[in-house]
């Protein structure tokens, strides 16, 4: 399938790339990265993001060149979607119409797009860019190995999560040996979170609850304005309650202005938690996973407890 993406770029000049909304690591890096790759076969690309590069990615070569917009305008002949299972995950407006092409190693991912290279073996879909790039003979330079090593960085949960084998650091190695700098890479993203972060993280873990194997915490609306937060500081939360010890599964649930909940998944391997996400309509990584549903709070957390319980772990 990565030859037959390659050959519809060659047939085209003018391309943008875009990725899911509130976008992580993997969506940053990959979009900045094959970004420059097409620019490097000679094409003309743009990456368009809907919220923008979140702080913690901002100092990523290339990010201060994303445009930050509802709606794409330009002439553009093709539109590339990292990581999505759709089109309106991108809440970008002017995509439709378009040629379109989608790469995602999600076991989520859904063949929406003229073309869709879907890869659920890959750990990330910067190891799928990287395959794109070597493919075309487009050579690695430092700047794209360190927007890739930041999103495999990322989307393994620091070579944490549970698909993580030698293939990953084989990749890594290479990215490395491209110049990329794991310090660098490192301090950026786990050093350079803000004060409303830490004072939100310290409020959703005084919400603390546990039930056997499951924890789960949560913030409400009025706490993000007191706090001054913004979305990307509920990034990584969830984290927070996943390493304490005997805990298995971990939601974040995060009170949205209209009253429904945003609700970030993890798991220690042994629980699928992509399939309880998918029953909400939301999806992502078997360790890794989010969806949305309606509150009350009380509502939706007995619905996604209820869900997860249905697990191997939580019997």
């Amino acid at each position: 399938m990565v030859k037959e993406v390659l050959r519809r770029i060659e047939e085209r000049q003018r391309f943008l790339l875009t990725s899911h909304a509130r976008p992580d690591g993997d969506a940053v890096g990959s979009a900045l990265a094959c970004c420059q790759i097409l620019r490097s076969m000679g094409k003309e690309a743009d990456v368009f993001l809907r919220d923008g590069v979140p702080r913690i990615y901002q100092p990523l070569p290339f990010a201060d060149k994303v445009v930050q917009a509802e709606r794409v305008n330009g002439d553009y002949e093709a539109a590339i979607l990292l990581e999505c299972d759709s089109v309106q995950r991108t809440r970008l407006e002017g995509l439709e119409e378009r040629f379109l092409i989608n790469i995602d190693h999600h076991l989520s991912g859904r063949p929406f797009a003229h073309v869709n290279w879907i890869d659920p073996t890959a750990v990330a879909t910067a190891e799928m860019v990287y395959r794109l790039a070597r493919e075309a003979g487009v050579k690695i330079s430092a700047e794209i190995a360190t927007c890739l090593y930041t999103a495999l960085l990322t989307d393994t949960g620091s070579f944490m999560f549970e698909g993580t084998n030698e293939h990953t650091f084989g990749l890594a190695r290479e990215l490395v040996l491209a110049g990329a700098s794991p310090a660098y890479c490192a301090r950026n993203v786990y050093f350079g979170h803000s004060t409303a972060k830490m004072r939100l993280l310290g409020a959703a873990l005084s919400n603390l609850h546990r039930e056997g194997p499951l924890a789960w915490i949560w913030v409400t609306q009025e706490q993000m304005e007191r706090f001054g937060a913004r979305e990307e500081d509920c990034e990584g939360l969830v984290n927070y309650v996943l390493s304490i010890q005997d805990v298995e599964v971990a939601a974040f649930f995060r009170e949205l202005p209209d009253g429904r909940y945003r609700v970030s998944l993890r798991s220690k391997g042994a629980l699928n938690v992509a399939a309880a996400a998918e029953s909400f309509g939301g999806g992502g990584h078997a360790c890794a996973s989010g969806c949305s549903l309606d509150g009350p709070l009380s509502v939706a957390v007995a619905r996604v407890l209820a869900q997860l319980r249905l697990g191997p772990t939580v019997q």
